[in-house]
């Protein structure tokens, strides 16, 4: 680098004593993308944690602007040299990344981006995110990369120190990921405790109120005003519950990454294949983004215990401001007009509740022999 060794080693310890500061994933992949960026005097710079599915987790960037950002649109897919990264499990130093036979274009509210420099960031044997930085800010000679070996070098070193700060952010994530699943389980039995107690309460007011209708008609009428009054605490008990039973996941990862992960799990449990795709969704108001994803839970059970399916899809898509999820069976199907007139809802009930309470509608197409489509629609904020 220009600024000689002694500056160099100066910049890489600042950049590490960085790292070291956090332990939130974000926050960690935030300082480790400013850092590279800074440390090798780049115009851009990114970081991608791979996902399970030809895609990224969690992509970050640093050099683009929140604006330019929205206007790219979509996570990128592992594809070109993002994939070279992640499966060749190398670096990559490249005077135009544009004439690379592997480079396949990108959006047109991308940067243009020249000279190239990417690293894999490995934990032992597991590629766990990979690095990458364009446009180096100094005088390039014809064809040739801004990116020196010393460079490389520097980006090797930080690469090491950014799997330490990923692995430590992963474990730190999964213990408060133990915490609050231990803390939920508390709250779930002070719940039973409670709406018990109240539902019990609720029962023998309601047989005193029976016992007396006939024989004295006034205390009656108090102690069904008492069953209004205990029926409107356990509501309340619950209601309470389910604020404080928001799913952890949600609020850390997204509705996007909690299916996917969710969605992940249930393909392993089950002999069906399930799988999630979505696109082009933007964030949304937190109630509608957990409505979402109790539908898709719902919808998901029926597909995986009723239906016999051996293919179910989900599929979260952006639609105007807000988004649409499908999940998609290829199961026995029902009448859903036979279902409601036999009493039985299959959750179908609680699923309008769910959409029509955020504003949302809910469709289901099903028929005997032909698969479930439940699709539901929100808005956006």
């Amino acid at each position: 680098m220009s600024q000689g060794p002694r500056s160099g080693l100066a910049a890489v310890s600042s950049a590490l004593l960085a790292m070291s500061r956090h332990l939130e994933m974000r926050d960690v992949l935030k300082t480790i993308v400013a850092s590279a960026r800074e440390l090798l005097d780049a115009q851009y710079a990114a970081l991608g944690v791979p996902d399970d599915h030809g895609g990224f987790a969690q992509f970050v960037v640093d050099g683009v602007s929140d604006a330019q950002w929205r206007a790219i649109g979509p996570l990128p897919r592992q594809h070109g040299i993002l994939a070279a990264m992640l499966h060749e499990a190398k670096a990559e130093r490249l005077a135009d990344v544009r004439k690379d036979p592997r480079f396949e274009g990108w959006p047109s509210a991308h940067p243009d981006l020249v000279d190239f420099l990417g690293l894999p960031i490995r934990d032992g044997d597991e590629v766990i995110g990979a690095l990458f930085l364009a446009n180096k800010n100094c005088p390039k000679p014809q064809g040739s990369c801004g990116f020196t070996q010393e460079d490389e070098e520097l980006l090797s070193i930080l690469a090491q120190h950014a799997a330490i700060a990923l692995t430590n952010a992963r474990l730190y994530e999964r213990s408060r990921e133990l915490t609050i699943a231990e803390e939920r389980s508390r709250l779930a039995h002070e719940l039973h405790d409670a709406v018990s107690q109240k539902l019990f309460s609720l029962r023998l007011t309601a047989q005193a109120a029976a016992a007396l209708v006939d024989r004295d008609p006034a205390r009656a009428k108090g102690e069904l005003h008492q069953v209004a009054s205990l029926a409107a605490e356990a509501v309340d008990e619950l209601r309470a519950a389910v604020v404080e039973l928001r799913p952890a996941a949600l609020d850390e990862d997204g509705l996007i990454a909690t299916l996917r992960t969710q969605t992940r799990v249930l393909d392993r449990a089950h002999t069906a294949r399930v799988t999630f795709t979505s696109n082009g969704f933007r964030a949304l108001p937190a109630a509608q983004e957990e409505a979402l994803l109790r539908v898709a839970q719902e919808a998901l059970h029926n597909a995986l215990r009723h239906s016999g399916a051996d293919r179910v899809e989900v599929t979260v898509d952006r639609r105007g401001n807000g988004a649409v999820l499908r999940v998609t069976d290829d199961g026995g199907g029902f009448d859903p007009t036979a279902v409601r007139r036999a009493g039985r809802h299959l959750g179908l009930v609680s699923m309008r509740d769910r959409a029509s309470g955020v504003g949302g509608t809910l469709t289901v197409e099903s028929a005997p022999g032909k698969g479930t489509t439940i699709e539901m629609e929100v808005p956006g904020g």
